[in-house]
């Protein structure tokens, strides 16, 4: 772990990985002083998940890419993108929000799993097929592991709290391979779903195939 510094804090109900995006629509008071700040100054703020009084040590540092609309009464909508993942050290609450003392971390340096990238593309494209989301997945291919790995795992199939387990680890090897079990998983039990409903809809005829 390297770096400490103090950053603006902000708890949400969402788990943001390094070099992913996020939107943001800003209306409270606080966070409208929070992203003026950080826009006028241009520092990024840390994005923590919170589920109820819960809140996570381990988040990711959100750096503010472009702002899509201002509202007359304040409130902002945000173009957002995970930066640096940190470890709450201590929390000050000087300010309206929140800040934390924080220290910076990555993963380790290893090898290893980039025979499973290939098919973790392939996943999604198939993961893609089935939500009409698309990406250029020849550009993926062209990304360094890590941000890969994020890539991967920073999918709505993966709840909150995989999504947090993904985020701590620090070994790209095995963010990769467990990424990649669990997004199989999630594709082959969509399909399975999708084909009960086609013969659902077929009114329970297999001859329908």
């Amino acid at each position: 772990m390297v770096g400490e510094t103090t950053i603006p804090l902000f708890p949400l109900e969402v788990v943001l990985m390094p070099s992913m995006p996020l939107p943001l629509h800003i209306f409270e008071e606080r966070y409208k002083l929070m992203i003026g700040e950080c826009l006028e100054q241009k520092r990024e703020f840390g994005v923590v998940y919170q589920k109820g009084s819960d809140m996570k040590k381990i988040g990711c540092t959100a750096r503010i890419v472009q702002v899509l609309r201002r509202f007359d009464d304040g409130r902002l909508d945000i173009m957002t993108q995970g930066a640096e993942r940190f470890v709450i050290e201590s929390i000050n609450e000087d300010k309206p929000y929140l800040q934390a003392e924080v220290i910076y971390f990555d993963d380790e340096r290893e090898k290893g799993a980039d025979n499973l990238i290939a098919d973790g593309i392939k996943l999604l494209e198939a993961l893609d097929g089935m939500t009409g989301k698309k990406r250029d997945y020849r550009s993926l291919s062209r990304m360094d592991r890590k941000t890969i790995s994020f890539v991967i795992c920073y999918n709505d199939v993966f709840s909150m709290e995989e999504k947090q387990s993904f985020l701590e680890m620090t070994s790209t090897s095995e963010r990769i391979r467990k990424g990649v079990d669990s997004l199989r998983k999630a594709v082959e039990l969509m399909q399975i779903t999708e084909e009960i409903r086609r013969i659902a809809g077929g009114n329970g005829d297999l001859r329908s195939k």
